[in-house]
């Protein structure tokens, strides 16, 4: 692996794999890096279950060869629903990755009690993976689709009494609290599967310019004009590797960045906060609707 970096593509990190008869679930695959990633799984062989907010986005992405469903991250139904579809489906699943997210939104939009951006970005994740992770292969990969933003996460991390986002809203405060989170139930993961040959990792893939910044498309825009930014092949490239590398078959509880294991900020190397979201979120979980 240490031929991948910041400018390898999702394409040239699969180049020498052979992945027919394997299985994998891409949350938004309908566009961005969800899109290229299901297109480069599905060019080394794979069966690709594509899920977007509609199963005709998801059809349209996935095409003919793949299966689509519906999985509205931020409607608990329709995230149970693919989770049981993904419960029946005939083969065990290689991967699971959880690329779909929102970003950045200019006010708060609380949905059951919920920041939206934590709602759709860590809870409907959450529960789409803990109720589907019975069909994840022995040696199964759990992929969370995370940023480098979360480093901007709250001093606390998770702000518990916070949740909604109302006492005290900021669009990027939330949203790196959403992404700090994936990295949380990535470690926390790990550490459940410790005796298993399953393993979790989280990533950062880049800073891109997709359709995920239109809600705060000024500040965005004016980021992307400083920062170094990839190309959708070379952001879908970290997730890619991830789920399918055979190097990194055995590695579990680690944050990725340039197709290569990176730092973290001290809150999400913390085992007790992310055994206590672990625990918040499955409250959660069980308290969302169900139909």
């Amino acid at each position: 692996m240490g031929t991948f970096g910041f400018e390898s593509t999702a394409e040239e990190v699969t180049a020498d794999l052979d992945l027919s008869g394997k299985t994998y679930v891409v949350t938004g695959c309908n566009s961005g890096i969800g899109l290229e990633t299901a297109r480069v799984l599905a060019l080394r062989g794979a069966h690709v279950i594509g899920t977007a907010r509609t199963e005709q986005k998801a059809r349209e992405a996935v095409g003919e060869r793949g299966t689509a469903l519906e999985c509205e991250l931020s409607d608990p139904p329709s995230v149970r629903r693919c989770a049981a579809a993904l419960r029946a489906f005939e083969r065990p699943l290689d991967a699971i990755i959880c690329n779909a997210g929102i970003m950045a939104l200019p006010s708060p939009q609380p949905k059951f009690g919920l920041d939206l951006q934590l709602l759709t970005n860590h809870i409907g994740h959450f529960l789409l993976v803990t109720e589907a992770m019975d069909r994840l292969a022995p040696d199964g990969r759990v992929v969370m689709v995370s940023s480098g933003a979360h480093f901007m996460a709250p001093e606390s991390g998770i702000e518990f009494d916070n949740l909604s986002g109302e006492k005290d809203y900021s669009p990027f405060k939330q949203y790196g609290q959403s992404k700090l989170a994936n990295v949380l139930f990535a470690k926390e993961l790990a550490r459940r599967w410790a005796t298993t040959r399953r393993t979790a990792n989280a990533l950062h893939p880049g800073v891109i310019r997709t359709n995920l910044g239109r809600h705060a498309r000024e500040q965005v825009d004016g980021f992307l004009q400083t920062a170094r930014t990839k190309t959708i092949p070379q952001g879908a490239a970290t997730q890619c590797l991830v789920a399918t590398r055979p190097e990194v078959a055995t590695t579990t509880g680690e944050y990725f960045s340039d197709c290569r294991i990176a730092p973290t900020s001290p809150l999400a190397q913390s085992a007790e906060l992310a055994a206590r979201l672990w625990e918040r979120s499955e409250q959660i979980a069980a308290e969302l609707p169900r139909a």
